[in-house]
């Protein structure tokens, strides 16, 4: 084993700063997690601060956070259904694209919202669905109807921040896709040609089966998304008139921790979070298994 070592030393020392960053930032804050079993208060040590058991999960027995859950839940789950397979039907489509320059043109235009911050987009859905002079609401406008307040309607938060997440990230998680269907052997495809099969059998009998493995992966590590929102979307986005749909786990961290000052009860929220999404990624990993043979571990 030392001769191993020794023989890869170069190799080892320059993936050492990054296991030290992974420790530092990753393993070492996880002794944070004692907060979810103490009484915390700001100006006190973690470790002086005193035990109070499960009392900080009392919130599981509050209507409110069970709103909360369930609105987490509903707008993960259709971000999950419609963003899931969007990428993979852009890079089915993109990779029938036969013009080299149309299809790098494509691929840049679908590319660039990624770049945006959320605070970026949040201001761009401002410009354009605002209630008054909102370009959206001037074309509403001036069909004759009734100007739509889509930031303030309970009813048009959830379509808007499914829109706006398709918009941005579609086009960027197609990498992967593309990336996956170049190493699938050209060979195939001319051999289905010979048999007579169209573009639709080459897709559903060629491609996809050749692309699985990586869609099985994804897969994998989107399902943790399930809990997680992302409040870097939602929170920008939030106001009175859409807390009743809007407010989401994130959200409810953020505000019970650093705004209302309840730091054990938002780290045993998190806590939670995380102990779900980990037994939401495992489960997922060995049913991908026993289905296709493909998983992370």
């Amino acid at each position: 084993m030392y001769a191993k070592a020794y023989k890869y030393r170069w190799q080892y020392l320059m993936i050492l700063p990054g296991v030290v960053l992974l420790f530092l930032f990753h393993y070492v804050p996880m002794a944070g997690i004692q907060v979810a079993f103490r009484d915390f208060q700001i100006g006190s040590s973690i470790w002086s601060s005193p035990w109070v058991g499960m009392d900080n999960f009392a919130f599981l027995g509050e209507e409110q956070f069970w709103t909360v859950v369930r609105n987490t839940l509903y707008i993960s789950v259709l971000k999950f259904f419609f963003g899931f397979p969007a990428p993979i039907l852009l890079a089915l489509m993109i990779n029938e694209v036969t013009h080299s320059a149309f299809r790098r043109f494509v691929q840049s235009v679908s590319y660039l919202p990624h770049f945006f911050s959320w605070i970026v987009v949040a201001y761009i859905l401002q410009a354009f669905l605002t209630l008054d002079g909102g370009l959206v609401n001037q074309a509403v406008t001036a069909a004759g109807a009734e100007p739509i307040f889509f930031l303030g309607s309970t009813e048009w938060f959830r379509p808007v921040v499914i829109a706006s997440g398709l918009w941005k990230e579609t086009g960027w998680n197609t990498i992967l896709y593309l990336a996956a269907i170049t190493t699938i052997d050209p060979q195939l495809y001319e051999a289905a040609k010979v048999e007579g099969a169209g573009k639709l059998a080459q897709i559903r009998h060629i491609t996809l089966p050749g692309i699985m493995p990586t869609i099985s992966i994804v897969l994998i590590l989107s399902i943790p998304s399930l809990i997680t929102v992302g409040m870097d979307q939602i929170y920008p986005l939030m106001n009175s008139a859409n807390m009743e749909v809007a407010d989401v786990l994130d959200t409810y961290v953020l505000r019970s921790g650093l705004q209302q000052g309840y730091f054990g009860m938002a780290t045993a929220v998190g806590l939670l979070s995380s102990v779900i999404s980990l037994v939401l990624v495992v489960t997922t990993n060995q049913l991908s298994r026993r289905m296709n043979g493909e998983g992370l571990w």
